[in-house]
């Protein structure tokens, strides 16, 4: 076969993997319509919306299948699995816009253009709200964004503070002197700094609760996702919190306002910590990122994956998790003793210890299982 033969053949083989390609695209699209008939079908008649054992059949049947065709399970798998995850989203978001929760109300963002407040502004205007966004860095029009929370209407069904902490707790302290028939809750990483506000808000009569959503700006599918709820002495707040996330995947859990800090120190103060250690070592040591990706192994590019989300974030909202966290003090002093116990088995050639380190970690973690 001679160039331009190959190259003809090339190009006729090229052209009809595109059609294969574009039916793919084809037959998704069509996954995807059946996937909205199914969810609008299990909100009629009060069904879940995720079925596991559905989901874990489906799995079963593909990989089955990829071994007759002589394909890779595990490709095939993941195919599927990013596929039955743009069906969940579709379909959450979709039930969330047929519930219509917020159908005629109207619901207040104070803090609205930073990234968690984009987020919150987007999920309750998927519910029907008409959402206005009150925040220094917008410019007002009078309508629907506001350059001062205080300037927007009242007449609102939630008031949500998004704000940064120290902010947050000075417009908590403010609404409290307020009268309001409002669901009224803020989205603090902390609770400590926002706690008296929080309680005054309550005893002066507004409808008002803790919430913390356990995940970060980019979050589409709220499957596998926590949001924590707090009562700050309004019981029926917290169900009205709840009751936002009624039509989600997301897992809701109610915490005691006085023990989410203690709880927050290993989950967000602790992880984050390490992420930065990690990265800062890593920038440290002379060695270019890019060289070290491309010799890398599982475990490295994983965390590296974290580090690299840590590193994105907004550090103003990072060191508030570290220096306003009265719990903070006593996971950094384990970490330290933590990275100094494993330098100690290592310079001190003790094998026994290092493994004692591993089974110690591996019973640890082994409860999860």
């Amino acid at each position: 076969m001679d160039e331009r033969e190959l190259q003809a053949r090339l190009a006729a083989l090229r052209k009809e993997l595109d059609g294969v390609d574009a039916d793919l695209i084809e037959l998704a699209g069509r996954r995807q319509e059946l996937v909205s008939d199914i969810g609008r079908l299990k909100k009629c008649h009060g069904r879940q919306l995720r079925d596991f054992k559905r989901e874990r059949e489906v799995l079963d049947g593909v990989r089955r299948a990829a071994e007759s065709r002589g394909l890779d399970p595990a490709l095939a798998e993941d195919l599927f699995q990013r596929l039955i995850e743009a069906s969940l989203t579709r379909q959450e978001r979709e039930r969330l816009q047929l519930a219509r929760h917020g159908h005629g109300k109207r619901a207040l963002v104070i803090g609205g253009a930073g990234r968690m407040g984009r987020w919150l502004a987007a999920f309750l205007d998927g519910q029907g709200f008409d959402v206005i966004v009150a925040d220094p860095a917008v410019e007002t029009d009078g309508a629907s964004r506001f350059a001062d929370w205080r300037e927007a209407p009242a007449d609102v069904a939630i008031i949500a503070v998004t704000a940064p902490l120290r902010v947050s707790a000075a417009i908590l302290g403010e609404l409290a002197q307020r009268t309001s028939n409002a669901l009224v809750f803020d989205i603090g990483s902390l609770k400590s700094p926002l706690a008296p506000a929080l309680r005054s808000a309550a005893e002066a009569g507004l409808r008002v609760c803790s919430v913390h959503p356990m995940f970060g700006p980019d979050t589409q599918l709220l499957s596998e996702k926590h949001v924590l709820l707090m009562d700050v002495g309004n019981a029926e707040a917290v169900e009205a919190a709840r009751s936002l996330f009624a039509d989600t995947l997301a897992e809701v859990v109610v915490i005691d306002l006085d023990e989410h800090d203690q709880l927050m120190a290993p989950v967000l103060g602790l992880s984050h910590a390490l992420s930065i250690v990690f990265f800062t070592a890593l920038a440290d040591s002379g060695v270019p990122a890019e060289r070290l990706a491309r010799l890398s192994s599982t475990t490295f590019d994983r965390q590296l994956a974290i580090a690299r989300g840590v590193a994105g974030e907004s550090p103003d909202l990072y060191f508030e998790i570290q220096s306003l966290n009265r719990h903070g003090d006593g996971v950094r002093e384990v970490l330290l003793q933590a990275v100094q116990t494993l330098i100690h088995a290592i310079e001190s050639d003790d094998a026994d210890a290092f493994r004692h380190l591993m089974a110690r970690g591996k019973t640890y973690l082994s409860e999860l299982e």
